[in-house]
């Protein structure tokens, strides 16, 4: 039986990590939240750390630079530090591939360096949607609210809880993976089919995975979501 500590429990990844997780008998978890961080922490050694407890709030990141740092890359120097741990799974974003000229996109790439170890699991994670999700362009399109990216961004959408159906099948690989639907969506399409009054302001963001993934979902699946 492995334990496994699942930093950001409470998180919008990280209640789809939980969810499957627990599904699994052959696993024995800690749900890590602000409240028991300390604790769980000093209490034992672990299997496997999975950090989910990153901010994914870009615009946040580019208003509040030194804190996201904070919450990104000194969270995560802390964890590599201080835990005990014979593996790390860190989840970031694609945009620490392809954002590398904002500070979100910075950050994360920072992050992933620190558990940069063969041993050690980066998934990449694109878009995502699902019931408890409360922000994002899926929300501010729906709201007629600006969206500062392109209207011909290509999003590789996908469900949060098949993202964290994923996760917990593949805890035994290890590298960097980007994780996200196949066939990346523009967000103009989207716009449309919703009947969005959103005004697009910013430059081309395309979030894409860099390889398919076997079974995955399509991302187009998202105007069942949205609509």
């Amino acid at each position: 039986m492995k334990s496994i500590a699942l930093i950001g429990a409470d998180g919008f990844v990280g209640k789809s990590i939980k969810k499957n997780i627990l599904y699994d008998k052959s696993n024995s978890i800690t749900c890590v939240t602000r409240e028991n961080y300390e604790a769980a922490r000093d209490e034992k050694e672990y299997d496997i750390i999975i950090n989910a407890a990153m901010p994914s709030k870009r615009f946040w990141a580019k208003q509040n630079p030194n804190k996201d740092f904070c919450e990104t890359v000194e969270k995560t120097f802390n964890i590599v530090t201080n835990w005990k741990s014979s593996k790390i799974i860190q989840i970031s974003s694609i945009s620490a591939r392809s954002q590398l000229d904002t500070t979100y996109g910075r950050h994360k790439a920072a992050a992933e360096k620190l558990v940069s170890d063969e041993k050690n699991l980066i998934l990449r994670l694109g878009p995502m949607y699902g019931k408890d999700l409360n922000k994002g362009v899926l929300i501010d399109m729906k709201n007629d609210k600006p969206v500062y990216v392109s209207k011909e961004s290509l999003y590789c959408f996908a469900p949060v809880d098949w993202i964290g159906k994923w996760i917990c099948e593949n805890i035994h690989l290890s590298g960097v993976l980007d994780v996200g639907g196949n066939n990346a969506i523009k967000l103009d399409e989207i716009a449309q089919k919703i009947g969005s009054k959103s005004l697009f302001i910013g430059p081309i963001d395309n979030q894409i995975i860099s390889k398919e993934i076997k079974d995955a979902p399509e991302a187009r699946n998202v105007l069942e979501f949205i609509l």
